[in-house]
């Protein structure tokens, strides 16, 4: 499994989850978050400021792009036949029909509560199978300094806003 965007909010915690089942990781981040991704799980790291993952990487199963837009359509050529490319935002991403001949499913999905999900994800916060790691704590207050830092990118990890 390849993981574009591996060492933001989203991506950080993807790492973890597909190592908990069993995936082989290529976590894909600026060269910054190598050390974590790898303490996270990860098999291997791209930094894409030195390599093109879609030019580096053939035949994964899935590929999760936390980054998304128009640019996550270069993965198609990542993906072997009847594997997938699951987008963490969708939009601008133009290459359906692309990805239905080369037998590819693209697919997303809109964040929503789960109880059951999150009962099933509290032993491994517990256990330590999973962590969060924590870029940047701001007060409620201030959220628009927190949604400035997350507008400057590369963020590692989570941003976190604090009830006073």
């Amino acid at each position: 499994m390849l993981i574009n965007g591996a060492g933001g909010g989203v991506g950080h915690l993807a790492v973890q989850l597909a190592r908990w089942k069993g995936a082989r990781v290529i976590a894909v981040a600026s060269g910054k978050h190598e050390a974590l991704m790898r303490d996270l799980g990860a098999d291997q790291f791209i930094d894409y400021n030195k390599t093109s993952a879609d030019t580096a990487v053939h035949d994964v199963d899935l590929v999760f792009d936390t980054v998304g837009g128009t640019a996550a359509s270069r993965f198609l050529k990542t993906i072997r036949r009847a594997g997938a490319l699951f987008l963490a935002f969708p939009l601008g991403f133009d290459a359906q029909d692309e990805a239905e001949l080369l037998g590819i499913t693209v697919s997303s999905t809109q964040v929503r509560s789960s109880g059951a999900q999150l009962k099933k994800a509290a032993p491994l916060l517990d256990d330590g199978t999973v962590r969060v790691v924590i870029d940047s704590t701001y007060p409620l207050a201030s959220a628009a300094r927190a949604h400035e830092r997350a507008e400057q990118g590369s963020i590692q990890g989570k941003i976190v806003l604090v009830l006073e």
